[in-house]
């Protein structure tokens, strides 16, 4: 989805194809996947999102309830379980454990993005709606594990283009500013101890960190840094002097680092890898030490810190017996001697395991989603090609079950942000393309993030440019691989991956047999004037990756679609929410108009309660339901003459 990534801003993977040697035990497996229905793929899970109690009495998930995510707790050594929310027009956004005995959830309405906190009771009583304003939106600053009955939270209450911290009663809803924020920061963070003594400044294009000792101090710039060049602080060290962080300075690759807050230099490193950033680092708050590392190559790779962590890996990874699963320990109680392990690979969407740390024993809770058939989905293959200018691109390959790999039918997928990247595990709208008979392309094309800062300003400038010839490029490796029909074709993305599906048809009118555009972009010159107001802060970074809609507005014009709807001659269809904050919905509504102007037939799907992309599952139901309708007939074999 379109969004700016800032590694000092506030704020969801593979080796080559099948080869032709296969056993003849492998060609037996070559039947085709039973048709499985779109709303199996779509469909809320049946229960997720596990959680122990600090105290580790209780557990928590979130199920269906009136077709909506509502949370449910029960007593852990239990089989019954009380529903303590009862929303019923959009689902749950995310929750967690504030104390033992409250619970804290977020949500917003028909997918504004005006998020709001919402705490109760275990047992459902006392809900309150914590920071319900019109046009407000809150951030989590920090949950204060060690207070309670408080958290800090950031709102734009006073100015819409800036957050401002409060300390807030989650029983009583009371608050008040603990900082107030001169117009420049766009992020806040405190010390293990939840005082407030880290701030990041922004001016659009250079970066400030500015810090004090103590929460009476005056904050104190100590390092500033283009937006290009960036030190993101993680957490501070245990004893809340200095602060482990992500870096890039002085390097293409972000690396784990220690940063001393007195010298005001980078100490030591951790860990650092010649191919990806690194910047996930986790710790236990227990015994306060650094864990593991985490990071992404082609799949998700871990390092570890630490004898204890990797022990209880080992056994968790020893007691599920399967290889092919992936598993992260999602959450834990205070004594960290009970957690919950959550699992999942390229065919399923896992399970949710308890393991027992002092009996060493791993018990499974649920399936996700238990009608997933994981022998009727597909692999999904991390491939490597070459653009055009010589750059290795990343991406994966999902061939659908049966098939044999040549001439078939293609949908390139683009991922959103475009500052984003496509990660290796189930995706339902890829295994649903598979299942309809279709490979799937997914690119990691320059621009893409976790490559190293030389990769990322690839693609400064480049909207249409580079950045789409990337993606046509992995189209043409896999025609000239034999896997593709050059004539069944198609491109589909949402946010970003809409505005490069709109952008491949005005710009290789004949290469795409059709597309599919989901909330993307049309017009960067109306995109960019109609940024949300907390977007504000990074406009003039935004200019300088994208363009500037003035000094550059011959190449901008260039590049917006809507501009030049009568170049497109393929198949067309459309989809986006009306509340939609990102992408408006003028955006798709002008290249509809465009479009038919010219006499040119459209599909339209507009979804009246929903934002950048839909999240009520009736929702996902019709769109993918219209797209494969859509795909069937425009990718449709055609008759040899």
């Amino acid at each position: 989805m379109i969004r700016i990534t800032l590694t000092l801003a506030l704020a969801v993977l593979i080796a080559g194809l099948t080869s032709c040697g296969e056993t003849k035990k492998e060609e037996k497996k070559m039947e085709k996947a039973k048709r499985i229905p779109v709303e199996e793929f779509f469909k809320n899970p049946e229960k997720s999102s596990y959680q122990i109690s600090p105290n580790g009495n209780y557990v928590s998930y979130m199920a269906p309830w009136q077709d909506r995510m509502n949370i449910f707790i029960k007593e852990m050594d239990k089989d019954s379980a009380t529903r303590i929310t009862s929303v019923t027009d959009r689902d749950i956004a995310g929750y967690f454990w504030a104390n033992d005995n409250r619970l804290v959830y977020l949500r917003d309405d028909g997918g504004n993005e005006d998020y709001y906190l919402l705490a109760v009771d275990r047992d459902g009583s006392n809900e309150l709606a914590l920071t319900k304003m019109e046009g407000v939106k809150t951030q989590i600053i920090d949950d204060l594990e060690n207070i309670p009955d408080e958290m800090i939270i950031g709102l734009n209450k006073r100015i819409p283009q800036i957050f401002d911290p409060y300390r807030i009663n989650i029983n009583s809803g009371e608050m008040e500013m603990v900082a107030e924020n001169p117009g420049n920061i766009i992020g806040w963070m405190t010390d293990h101890d939840g005082k407030l003594r880290v701030a990041y400044t922004s001016d659009g294009v250079n970066q400030s960190l500015l810090y004090r000792e103590t929460e009476s101090d005056p904050f104190e710039v100590i390092m500033t840094n283009n937006f290009k060049e960036t030190m993101e602080p993680l957490f501070f060290t245990f004893d809340n002097k200095n602060l482990y962080a992500s870096s890039n300075i002085g390097r293409d690759k972000s690396a784990l680092v220690v940063f001393d807050l007195a010298t005001r230099q980078e100490t030591d490193t951790i860990f650092q890898h010649d191919e990806v950033d690194v910047s996930g680092l986790s710790y236990s708050r227990k015994r306060k030490v650094l864990t593991t590392i985490n990071y992404y190559t082609d799949k998700p790779q871990k390092e570890f810190l630490d004898d204890e962590a990797k022990a209880i890996y080992a056994s968790v990874e020893k007691q599920l017996g399967n290889e092919r699963l992936k598993f992260g320990l999602s959450s834990a109680n205070d004594e960290e001697d009970k957690f919950i392990v959550r699992t999942y690979n390229d065919k399923t969407r896992g399970s949710y395991y308890y393991y027992d740390k002092v009996a060493d024993e791993l018990t499974l809770i649920d399936e996700i989603s238990p009608w997933i058939d994981e022998t009727q989905m597909a692999e999904m293959k991390p491939i490597t090609y070459t653009a055009r200018d010589g750059l290795k691109i990343n991406g994966y390959l999902t061939l659908p079950v049966g098939y044999e790999a040549k001439n078939l039918p293609v949908v390139v997928n683009v991922h959103g942000g475009p500052w984003a990247r496509d990660y290796w595990g189930f995706n339902p709208e890829v295994q649903l393309l598979a299942n309809r008979g279709y490979a799937v392309l997914q690119m990691n094309f320059r621009g893409s993030t976790g490559y190293g800062r030389e990769f990322w300003e690839k693609s400064f400038g480049q909207w249409g440019r580079t950045m789409q010839e990337d993606v046509q490029d992995g189209a043409k490796w896999l025609i000239e691989q034999g896997i593709a029909d050059p004539e069944r074709v198609a491109i589909y993305g949402g946010s970003y991956g809409g505005y490069a599906t709109l952008m491949g048809l005005v710009k290789d009118p004949d290469f795409y047999a059709c597309g599919i555009d989901y909330v993307g972009v049309s017009s960067i010159f109306t995109f960019m004037s109609s940024f949300p107001p907390y977007w504000e802060p990074f406009r003039e970074m935004m200019y300088e990756m994208v363009g500037h809609p003035e000094s550059d507005s011959l190449m901008l014009a260039e590049v917006s679609p809507a501009l030049h709807a009568d170049k497109i001659t393929a198949p067309l269809f459309i989809a986006q929410g009306a509340n939609d904050p990102r992408v408006k919905k003028a955006e798709s509504d002008q290249m509809v108009e465009a479009l038919k102007a010219k006499g040119i037939d459209v599909g339209y799907m507009v979804k009246e309660n929903e934002g950048h992309g839909f999240r009520n599952e009736e929702n996902k139901f019709d769109f993918y339901n219209a797209m494969e309708e859509f795909l069937a007939k425009h990718l449709a074999e055609k008759e040899k003459v």
